[in-house]
């Protein structure tokens, strides 16, 4: 299998430190070295503290697996990220 590294852009309806609490919760840490997910860049757009970044490596197509579970969705949420507004484009 390939990596890939997949950049999710999206907006927050929290403010990022907020938002950055939860990403980094021992929950989500702990998942992500399970899967194999290395995070590589988080944060916020400098002139729109609305529009958050997240750049992830791992597995071919584990990231965008991961955000599209039904059973995560919830959280994702949860956290202040407004879901349908996430792109998420991904790179060998």
């Amino acid at each position: 299998m390939s990596l890939e590294t997949t950049i999710f852009t999206f907006k927050i309806n929290v403010p990022f430190e907020e938002w950055d609490v939860d990403y980094d919760s021992d929950e989500n840490m702990q998942m992500n070295k399970d899967l194999g997910i290395l995070c590589f860049c988080k944060g916020v757009k400098k002139n729109d503290q609305t529009s958050g970044i997240l750049i992830e490596q791992g597995v071919e197509g584990k990231s965008i697996a991961i955000f599209k579970d039904p059973v995560v969705k919830p959280l994702i949420e949860s956290a202040g990220n407004i879901y349908d507004s996430t792109v998420m484009s991904s790179y060998f």
